[in-house]
């Protein structure tokens, strides 16, 4: 099988824009979570979610052509944009052996939202014609094949909060096998509105801290009640690792394992046993190697906390062989299915700066989650592996591991 190395990064969400200044966002331990302000929440039982501000889609893509792409399409196109300069790729690269594996777990809620409510009240005919196209999950991929020239597989994920991980390994799996040479993988999420925020609080999967936004999702602290929306989306360059050589590129890391598996257990409630084989799985084709840090899925939900925590140490042999765990979901919320992507480009970044982001909100321990959750701050540690866990609706899973070349 070939070797498969990340050389571009992109990525965008409620602490910034592009991958560095949210990077540093995130370490700092600064949150991007606050009072819902893209449709009014007076009425909703939860207020609250991890908006991306001020960004203009008429910067990423021509004004005219804006109102035919959904917000996660936006969002996809701007991280995949600042991963293909990141990547700095030769003019003569073979678009034809250059693929797309995209990922979503929604996809373009905002553009049914709308049309749903302009077909209930002024009928079937005021429908906009972009409202297919610019929703499906597809067309993410679509867009961006369409502007960067790739030719090769166009593929997406829709698994959940699973689908930025699968795409991942997707990608690796095109590469490995041949099937292409090169893959962009871009994963993005824009579900926060009215019918997005009303029906996971309707589930009682989110956080209803309104009147603190800033302490709102605290993974693996005792008194989580809940997950806090996010959106945003993030983007990597994929090429084998003697094409990167050859072209003397910047090589971020290796993907040296990827494990999937599913619970069969539950539409929503995750098990122990699904996210442990995915680990299994991933571990077992790395090689078993030392593992120097774990992102958590770490939602700050109580039982997503509770397994992850547990797996981890099935995995590992116990707690006294664990290394430190991190969720950066306390500073950006849940971005659904672009949670995967963004933190796989959080743990790259983490491995080139030699510093893991913390866990924030972490205030009183849970017996039940008993890890090193990295709470005081970021922490300085040399990397050279890591581990990135996500688990979605449907009892999916998929966990990725790095190392340092």
């Amino acid at each position: 099988m070939r070797r498969v190395v990340v050389t571009g990064l992109g990525m965008i969400n409620a602490l910034g824009h592009e991958k560095e200044s949210a990077f540093k966002a995130m370490c700092a331990g600064e949150c991007g979570i606050d009072t819902i302000t893209i449709f009014d929440p007076e009425a909703y039982s939860v207020k609250i979610a991890a908006e991306v501000k001020d960004f203009d889609p008429a910067t990423v893509m021509p004004p005219k052509e804006v109102k035919k792409a959904d917000r996660f399409i936006h969002f996809g196109i701007k991280a995949a944009q600042e991963a293909m300069a990141d990547a700095n790729l030769p003019e003569d690269t073979d678009m034809e052996r250059f693929g797309i594996s995209a990922g979503s777990g929604i996809g373009g809620l905002p553009s049914i939202e709308k049309n749903s409510i302009i077909l209930d009240n002024r009928g079937p005919r005021r429908i906009s014609p972009f409202f297919i196209p610019g929703a499906l999950v597809n067309m993410l991929g679509g867009f961006v094949s369409i502007e960067h020239g790739t030719k090769g597989p166009n593929l997406s994920s829709v698994t959940a909060c699973a689908a930025g991980t699968h795409a991942i390994s997707e990608a690796v799996k095109t590469i490995m096998c041949n099937g292409a040479d090169k893959m962009l993988v871009v994963s993005a999420e824009s579900a926060i509105t009215g019918v997005g925020v009303g029906g996971f609080a309707a589930m009682k999967a989110l956080s209803t801290r309104n009147d603190d936004p800033k302490h709102a999702s605290r993974p693996f602290d005792k008194d989580r009640d809940g997950f806090v929306m996010g959106e945003g989306a993030a983007a990597l360059v994929l090429e084998t690792y003697e094409d990167a050589v050859a072209r003397g590129a910047k090589i971020y890391g290796e993907i040296i394992g990827f494990g999937e598996s599913g619970d069969a257990n539950h539409i929503t409630t995750p098990s122990l046993d699904g996210p442990a084989r995915a680990m299994k799985a991933a571990y077992k084709m790395a090689g078993e190697p030392k593992i120097d840090y774990v992102n958590a899925h770490g939602t700050s939900t109580p039982i997503n906390d509770k397994n992850e925590t547990a797996a981890v140490k099935e995995l590992l042999g116990g707690k006294e062989n664990c290394p430190p765990v991190s969720s950066i979901k306390g500073q950006i919320g849940h971005c659904l299915g672009a949670a995967g992507s963004i933190e796989a480009v959080t743990c790259l970044m983490a491995m080139r700066d030699g510093i893991i982001p913390p866990t924030i909100n972490y205030e009183t321990p849970d017996e039940n989650c008993d890890l090193d959750y990295v709470t005081e701050g970021a922490r300085k540690a040399e990397l050279n592996i890591v581990m990135s866990n996500s688990f979605g609706f449907g009892g999916t899973n998929g966990v990725l591991i790095f190392k340092k070349i």
